[in-house]
């Protein structure tokens, strides 16, 4: 097991694991215990009353935070003619179809996100042994395999982020960066929190969000209570 810094086990002195705080009093705790010499990412965790094993019960999805993440994400557009076009003026850091097929099978990943044209996901799923692993294959229920590319570039350089349920149950979701203000990060975190609320499968039972906590790249975990965020 890693052995953990002195800054670290300096600010879990400051975290009462028992107890679930308010988002509010939990950004402010967190920013207290971000102790890294660079602006460190927030990251919101749920560990969710549900079985990924079931069809049924798997979450997976994408949204705008109201903030942006903090981050400048890189855009590959697959697209063609007027599309290619359309992904250029809406900002795409790079739009191609064959030459950046072959780039990537060279090795190439200057990129953190991939959308393509529907008409292109023939050629673009061959990839899906380099792209997959690494997270980055387009797929409709993140938007990112559409025809209306100048919305799913625009979104994502605005701030998109996409969730994905694991096999244990959990999402990890980057929430913004340390150096935000207090109540734009709370702002990320109920909007992400209604968000699952209403992805929430028919077939989960019992507590749905059993555990929810934040934490800054170099920090402890925070609990949260989030009874009191519902969707509308």
């Amino acid at each position: 097991m890693a052995k953990k810094g002195k800054k670290y086990l300096e600010a879990v002195k400051l975290v009462d694991r028992t107890k679930q705080y308010d988002i509010k009093e939990a950004v402010e705790l967190l920013k207290k215990t971000a102790s890294a010499n660079f602006d460190e990412s927030v990251e919101a965790a749920f560990r969710l009353g549900v079985d990924p094993k079931k069809a049924d019960q798997q979450i997976r999805g994408a949204m705008v935070l109201p903030n942006g993440t903090g981050k400048t994400q890189k855009v590959l557009v697959f697209a063609k003619g007027e599309k290619a076009k359309e992904a250029e003026a809406a900002g795409a850091d790079y739009v191609g179809d064959a030459d950046y097929i072959n780039k990537i099978n060279q090795g190439w990943f200057d990129f953190d996100v991939v959308v393509a044209t529907p008409d292109m996901m023939a050629e673009v799923g061959k990839l899906g042994r380099v792209l997959g692993p690494k997270g980055l294959m387009p797929n409709p229920k993140t938007g990112t395999v559409t025809f209306e590319v100048e919305k799913a570039v625009k979104e994502i350089k605005a701030g998109k982020v996409e969730y994905r349920v694991d096999k244990s149950g959990n999402i990890h979701v980057p929430i913004g960066k340390v150096s935000f203000e207090d109540d734009k990060l709370v702002e990320n975190f109920v909007a992400l929190v209604e968000t699952l609320q209403k992805a929430k499968p028919q077939a989960s039972k019992g507590t749905y969000m059993r555990n929810v906590s934040v934490s800054s790249t170099m920090g402890p975990g925070v609990r949260v209570d989030v009874s009191n965020i519902s969707s509308k």
